[in-house]
């Protein structure tokens, strides 16, 4: 079970004691955020200001941009960071705050660090942010090894609010909770497959439940066999390692909405039959992002106590090359009855998630999101920074696109144009899963998924293959590995649709 602790979070009016570390921001030449307490201890200090001293060592203020300044006698190092905009959005400081934690951090090997965050948050949005990238900025992956894990501890973070914005310990608690769903989906993804398959992922789901007023239950092979999810079964099929389904069920009282999330878990894909080339099969680990953040997501929404019934489903399976393997060309029966022809074993994700949208149905929810690392078409059009959204209407569209800009998140909608459905037509089955070309390859996957939609039921699809892995240099508050997009998006749409 992915358990990274996370750094303590106060949110406090001024500046604690015994702080290492301050992070302060730059933007329109000025230096923002800094205590006066601070600021008078280091002008005394050093004869210049902050942000005199800041300017004078080439502080800027575009994003990711930082400057370490000295400490004042036995007062705080602090860590200048660029604001990204002369008018910081929300994501703007979350963001920064992300770079200076993350820096702040690399500035003690073997210490428990403390670090304190003073970015003039505007409201209680921008305060939640600034503490939500402050948390995101402390995670690092703890790598597999017999050595001891020696580099620096953040013990604590402190968000400066000098404002004293009411309900502050709401807010940081709000932030922990988004936080630590974010991170659970980062460690997950960033597990080798060796270690994270179908069944212990389906266990890692059980555990993280537990205690918790959330219903859980996992279909074995077996189960999903007798229950006719063909889909599942066809694509874990070539795996020593047999596919579960797991859903989570969170129904308290008062709730008149039901959200309906699906998530695509293959725990590894080299797929199957139509094998990957070397190059695009070593990062396949984290091909079961979208089942991690439908699954992380509905913890968070009840530890926030959302009046909103939430059911999730997580497609598990290992997409492997065997005797036992699907082939191009095999029809298949998913659940509820319907037939397709596989046309690249490659394309496995639509499949197992075609029973689990297909069983969703059966819940009657109001609205229905699935998430999944889906198609590399949707990297070409939209990089690795962006998830593409498709979805049955512009107003189911403008729901999801409003919670991504609330949450800070980057997704773009594309169309499902209406020639795109006939190119799905299969001669021996009721559809086929892809085109046999290689035009408009993410359209092509969310029309597929669409069939599975029980009529009239609203529904969105996120397609997270750029943005859920990343594996350049840090940025903001986004560590190498998994990266936790789209928790966030499911998180606020949800507060949208809560009662």
């Amino acid at each position: 079970m992915p358990s990274r602790m996370l750094p303590s979070l106060a949110i406090a009016k001024a500046i604690p004691r015994n702080v290492d570390v301050l992070v302060v921001g730059f933007s329109d030449g000025k230096i923002r955020g800094v205590p006066e307490p601070v600021a008078k201890a280091f002008t005394k200090r050093f004869g210049v200001s902050v942000g005199e001293m800041a300017t004078s060592l080439g502080a800027k203020s575009s994003a990711d941009t930082k400057r370490t300044l000295p400490a004042a006698g036995d007062g705080p190092r602090i860590v200048v960071v660029g604001l990204g905009s002369d008018q910081p959005s929300g994501e703007d400081l979350r963001r920064a705050a992300g770079t200076g934690v993350r820096h702040a951090a690399s500035l003690a090997e073997s210490q428990n660090l403390t670090v304190a965050v003073s970015l003039g948050a505007a409201d209680s949005d921008q305060l939640a942010a600034v503490a939500e990238g402050a948390l995101l900025g402390s995670y690092r992956y703890a790598p597999i090894s017999a050595a001891p894990d020696n580099s620096g501890k953040m013990a604590a973070i402190a968000v400066i609010d000098e404002n004293a914005v009411k309900d502050a310990a709401a807010i940081a608690s709000a932030a922990e909770i988004v936080v630590q769903a974010v991170v659970t989906v980062r460690e997950w993804v960033n597990i080798p497959a060796n270690l994270l398959y179908p069944e212990s992922f389906a266990e890692q789901a059980r555990t993280l439940v537990r205690d918790s007023k959330i219903a859980v239950d996992v279909l074995d092979e077996n189960a999903l066999s007798r229950g006719g999810y063909g889909g599942l079964m066809a694509v874990g099929g070539g795996s020593s390692r047999p596919p579960r389904l797991v859903r989570l069920s969170y129904t308290p009282r008062g709730a008149k909405f039901h959200l309906a999330l699906v998530g695509k878990g293959i725990t590894f894909d080299t797929g199957g039959l139509n094998l990957k080339p070397a190059e695009g099969m070593y990062a396949m680990k984290c091909d079961m992002a979208g089942a991690a953040t439908v699954l992380a997501a509905v913890q968070a929404i009840a530890r926030l106590g959302l009046k909103i019934q939430v059911t999730a489903y997580g497609a598990l399976a290992e997409n492997m090359p065997s005797g036992s393997a699907y082939r191009p060309s095999d029809v298949l029966t998913i659940y509820g009855g319907k037939t397709v022809e596989n046309g690249n074993s490659d394309a496995e994700g639509r499949i197992v998630m075609a029973d689990a949208l297909a069983r969703a149905n059966e819940d009657h929810p109001d609205l229905v999101v699935d998430v999944a690392t889906l198609t590399g078409a949707c990297v070409v059009a939209l990089g690795e920074r962006t998830a593409g959204l498709m979805a049955t209407d512009d107003a189911t569209a403008d729901l999801v696109l409003d919670a991504a800009e609330a949450a800070g998140e980057d997704v773009w909608q594309l169309p499902i144009p209406s020639e795109i459905r006939s190119k799905l037509d299969s001669k021996v089955a009721d559809l086929r899963s892809t085109t046999g070309d290689r035009w408009a390859g993410a359209l092509v996957a969310a029309a597929f998924l669409r069939e599975f939609l029980a009529e009239g039921t609203p529904w969105a699809h996120l397609d997270i293959a750029g943005p859920a892995f990343f594996d350049g240099k840090p940025y903001g508050y986004v560590a190498p590995g998994g990266t936790g997009v789209g928790v966030r998006t499911l998180i606020a749409l949800a507060r949208r649709l809560a009662t």
